[in-house]
């Protein structure tokens, strides 16, 4: 196809872009977030797939005294009992099966390989089904394991200063962060702003954060939201802590990250290539105060700042 300029013909735009080689991009996946919880959590190696949590039973039983330097009492004599049914977690899998026809492979991997994208955007996925599970899994999630004295709900509705000064009293011994959706994070700013207290800011991991009392307020779109409300976690992380911790199965067939595991099924007779996913995670609470949430927590509230003006 030719233009015309001026009287002068000349080769047009859509002719000679045919010889053009133009710059393309790996394809890009809008689900992918970054999964601040699965970086902040302590994760532990599980042998057999099994996390065994002993607890000390009656731990107000235990008896120790002391003596004063001009009295000989006698001592007490005391033992420390375990729980003899303790709970056990076991490594749930998020798995799927890719399947790569081998003629879509071999002909259409320049630039981008063809299976290393499609195993990519797969592991992406189940990445983002993981943290998923370890927030709303009816069996080991963090809301699934919240006791009853572990959960508190606003004074008002809408998060407050108080309201989160209230959950750190449930998670006193050394708080790491909260958990809740970007809306109810956006939600609490409101309020904070409203009352003069906008909430100072933390960097981590190369992104802003915002904190309350210095433990900050980390975003998943995981944490349920429904009806205008949701909930706002408060977790300790780590075993030495007696806090949260993740875990997952170390040494697997094909690893390619702890816990992750990609493995060639072989071609069929219809010429497609197949890989088995898989993903095992879990996650367990070493003491019931390690964990604690703000529930019914309203994220639609807004306020008329015009009255505020100074400057009308």
């Amino acid at each position: 196809m030719t233009a015309t300029v001026g009287g002068t013909t000349a080769l047009g735009d859509n002719a000679a872009r045919q010889l053009a080689n133009a710059t393309k991009t790996a394809p890009q996946l809008s689900t992918i977030s970054p999964r601040w919880l699965t970086h902040l959590l302590q994760w532990a190696p599980v042998e057999a797939g099994i996390y065994r949590v002993n607890q000390v039973k009656n731990p107000e039983a235990i008896k120790v005294t002391c003596t004063a330097r001009e009295h000989e009492n006698q001592l007490p004599r005391t033992f420390v009992e375990y729980d003899e049914s303790p709970r056990e977690y076991f490594l749930n899998a998020v798995s799927t099966v890719l399947d790569v026809h081998t003629r879509i492979s071999d002909l259409y991997s320049s630039p981008h390989d063809q299976i290393k994208e499609q195993l990519r955007l797969t592991i992406e996925t189940i990445k983002e089904n993981q943290e998923s599970e370890l927030i709303n899994n009816p069996e080991y999630g963090l809301l699934a394991q919240v006791t009853d004295e572990q959960r508190i709900f606003p004074l008002t509705g809408a998060p407050t200063p108080d309201d989160l000064d209230e959950l750190l009293t449930k998670v006193w011994k050394e708080p790491a962060f909260f958990l809740a959706h970007p809306l109810t994070i956006a939600a609490f700013g409101r309020e904070a702003t409203r009352r003069g207290t906008p909430p100072p800011t933390v960097s981590l991991f190369g992104s802003q954060f915002i904190t309350w009392r210095g433990v900050p307020l980390i975003p998943s779109d995981k944490v349920p939201v429904a009806d205008g409300k949701s909930k706002i976690l408060l977790l300790r992380v780590g075993d030495r802590r007696q806090g949260v911790v993740g875990l997952f199965q170390p040494g697997l067939p094909g690893e390619q990250s702890p816990g992750l595991s990609v493995r060639f099924m072989g071609i069929n007779n219809h010429a497609i290539a197949s890989y088995l996913i898989s993903l095992y995670c879990s996650l367990a609470v070493l003491t019931p105060d390690a964990l604690a949430v703000l529930d019914d927590v309203e994220i639609t509230r807004y306020h008329d700042y015009s009255a505020l003006d100074t400057y009308k």
